[in-house]
């Protein structure tokens, strides 16, 4: 649910986004008659039986978009992600890292683009138990990790948050306790958006040149960054991460610098890689 939601959050389509999003949507010939162009952000959620091709793009013929790239400037939500097979899930390392597709053929080379927010959702179990206070987990390590060992350790690194959710009570789903609203959250997102824009770029495009002027940190979330990639072992791809969504913890609090705290939360989003890869 909060997946399928997470596109209302999202700042509006720009002008040259919208005529990208539509151009690709209109060559996979899934763009309805009459329609001019799109508004909406495209949310794509793929089953686990997807092939390679209809997720990567290609296909007998003419080859046509998959799914990342009809999800250009929108959101790919793969649900149950172990349950994909480990082959498609390896396909995505080049459009998470370049946000293109090429795709190569014996008479043509074809480039489409695939600049999207990639979100999952997984149990932490075959059986869905493992960690629930009330429910009793009866799968065994070699079966968890055979479970979560479709995830690779190149393709985690890619994903910038990790998210445990637990189950919400039944007090609290009864609550009518007013929480913020999509809406409301927007606002907080296009206000940290245009702050990006004043500095030329946006946190997820930063060059690798600017990261550390820009993620500027004092000695104490030196001291918190080098700690965590000592102890949990991260890669040089999870570090420039880490330091970006620090930078935009920061931005959505309307703060100048990176503090500790900022970069103790965004580290605090690695879950996966500080309870199964460690």
């Amino acid at each position: 649910m909060l997946a399928k939601r997470f596109v209302g959050i999202l700042p509006p389509l720009t002008f040259q986004e919208a005529l990208e999003t539509t151009q690709i949507h209109s060559v996979a010939g899934i763009l309805p008659p009459g329609t001019g162009l799109l508004t909406n952000r495209p949310l794509r959620a793929p089953h686990h039986t997807v092939s390679d091709a209809g997720l990567i793009g290609g296909g007998a013929g003419m080859p046509r978009p998959g799914e990342v790239s009809l999800a250009h400037n929108g959101v790919l939500f793969l649900d149950e992600l172990p349950e994909f097979a480990r082959n498609v899930l390896e396909i995505l390392r080049q459009p998470l890292e370049d946000r293109a597709v090429t795709l190569a053929r014996s008479n043509m080379t074809l480039s489409f683009p695939a600049s999207f927010i990639l979100v999952c959702a997984l149990n932490p179990c075959r059986c869905g138990f493992r960690g629930d206070a009330t429910r009793e987990c009866r799968c065994t390590g070699a079966e968890i990790q055979r479970y979560l060992g479709k995830i690779s350790g190149p393709l985690l690194d890619r994903i910038d948050l990790h998210i445990e959710v637990p189950a919400v009570p039944y007090k609290e789903m009864r609550s009518k306790d007013s929480s913020e609203s999509s809406a409301e959250m927007r606002v907080r997102v296009l206000e940290a958006r245009m702050i990006q824009q004043r500095r030329g770029f946006y946190n997820a495009y930063l060059p690798s040149t600017l990261l550390r002027e820009v993620c500027k940190l004092d000695d104490a979330g030196e001291r918190t960054l080098e700690m965590a990639m000592r102890r949990m072992g991260l890669s040089a791809r999870a570090h420039d991460r880490i330091l970006k969504v620090a930078r935009t913890i920061a931005d959505l609090g309307r703060a100048e610098s990176v503090g500790a705290k900022h970069l103790a939360e965004a580290i605090q989003y690695r879950s996966l890689d500080r309870n199964y890869w460690n």
